[in-house]
Protein backbone atom coordinates (compact mmCIF):
# COMPACT_ATOMS: atom_id res chain seq x y z
CA UNK A 1 0.00 0.00 0.00
CA UNK A 2 1.58 3.26 -1.02
CA UNK A 3 0.93 7.16 0.32
CA UNK A 4 -0.67 9.40 -1.98
CA UNK A 5 1.76 11.64 -3.53
CA UNK A 6 1.95 15.40 -2.35
CA UNK A 7 0.13 17.95 -4.48
CA UNK A 8 2.39 19.65 -7.29
CA UNK A 9 4.31 22.42 -5.90
CA UNK A 10 4.72 20.59 -2.53
CA UNK A 11 7.41 18.44 -1.34
CA UNK A 12 6.43 16.54 1.39
CA UNK A 13 3.15 15.70 2.99
CA UNK A 14 1.70 18.21 5.85
CA UNK A 15 2.93 16.80 9.09
CA UNK A 16 1.48 19.50 11.76
CA UNK A 17 -1.10 22.40 11.87
CA UNK A 18 0.11 24.42 9.46
CA UNK A 19 -1.92 26.38 7.14
CA UNK A 20 -1.91 25.15 3.64
CA UNK A 21 -0.88 28.52 2.31
CA UNK A 22 2.01 28.45 4.32
CA UNK A 23 5.48 29.11 2.66
CA UNK A 24 9.20 28.77 3.90
CA UNK A 25 11.29 32.03 4.25
CA UNK A 26 13.75 31.22 1.66
CA UNK A 27 14.23 35.02 0.67
CA UNK A 28 14.97 35.54 4.40
CA UNK A 29 17.80 32.80 4.14
CA UNK A 30 19.05 33.80 0.72
CA UNK A 31 19.59 37.30 2.39
CA UNK A 32 20.96 35.62 5.66
CA UNK A 33 23.92 33.39 4.01
CA UNK A 34 24.56 36.33 0.93
CA UNK A 35 25.44 38.15 4.11
CA UNK A 36 26.55 35.42 6.00
CA UNK A 37 29.55 34.06 3.36
CA UNK A 38 30.32 37.99 3.20
CA UNK A 39 30.86 38.77 6.54
CA UNK A 40 32.61 35.48 7.66
CA UNK A 41 35.16 35.75 4.45
CA UNK A 42 36.27 39.74 5.16
CA UNK A 43 36.68 38.28 9.24
CA UNK A 44 39.13 35.41 7.58
CA UNK A 45 41.09 37.77 5.41
CA UNK A 46 41.06 40.39 8.19
CA UNK A 47 42.41 38.09 11.50
CA UNK A 48 44.68 36.20 8.90
CA UNK A 49 46.46 39.13 7.49
CA UNK A 50 46.61 40.66 11.36
CA UNK A 51 47.90 37.07 12.83
CA UNK A 52 50.83 37.38 9.88
CA UNK A 53 51.50 40.77 10.81
CA UNK A 54 51.87 40.42 14.58
CA UNK A 55 54.69 39.39 16.86
CA UNK A 56 55.07 36.17 19.17
CA UNK A 57 54.84 38.91 22.39
CA UNK A 58 51.04 40.58 20.74
CA UNK A 59 48.36 40.03 22.53
CA UNK A 60 46.26 38.33 20.64
CA UNK A 61 49.08 36.16 20.11
CA UNK A 62 49.50 35.03 16.13
CA UNK A 63 47.92 31.73 17.21
CA UNK A 64 44.57 33.04 18.53
CA UNK A 65 44.52 35.29 15.60
CA UNK A 66 45.07 31.87 13.17
CA UNK A 67 42.05 30.40 14.80
CA UNK A 68 39.88 32.55 14.80
CA UNK A 69 40.75 33.28 11.26
CA UNK A 70 40.26 29.40 10.71
CA UNK A 71 36.59 29.36 12.42
CA UNK A 72 35.57 32.19 10.44
CA UNK A 73 36.79 30.51 7.36
CA UNK A 74 34.61 27.53 8.64
CA UNK A 75 31.33 29.49 9.20
CA UNK A 76 31.74 30.89 5.76
CA UNK A 77 32.41 27.69 4.33
CA UNK A 78 28.82 26.56 6.37
CA UNK A 79 27.23 29.80 4.58
CA UNK A 80 28.26 29.28 0.97
CA UNK A 81 26.89 25.54 1.48
CA UNK A 82 23.66 26.68 3.02
CA UNK A 83 23.32 29.25 0.30
CA UNK A 84 23.60 26.66 -2.60
CA UNK A 85 20.61 24.77 -0.75
CA UNK A 86 18.86 27.70 -0.82
CA UNK A 87 19.44 28.98 -4.69
CA UNK A 88 18.75 24.92 -4.87
CA UNK A 89 15.55 25.00 -3.55
CA UNK A 90 14.64 28.34 -4.76
CA UNK A 91 14.76 27.00 -8.17
CA UNK A 92 12.99 23.64 -7.86
CA UNK A 93 9.93 25.49 -5.98
CA UNK A 94 9.52 27.78 -9.25
CA UNK A 95 7.92 26.26 -12.62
Amino acid sequence: MSLPSPPPGRHRRRSGTEPLTARSALGLRLILSIGGVTLFIALTVLLAFWSASSGAKDSPGPTSLAVLAGLCGLFAVIAAVDLVVVLRRRSQERP
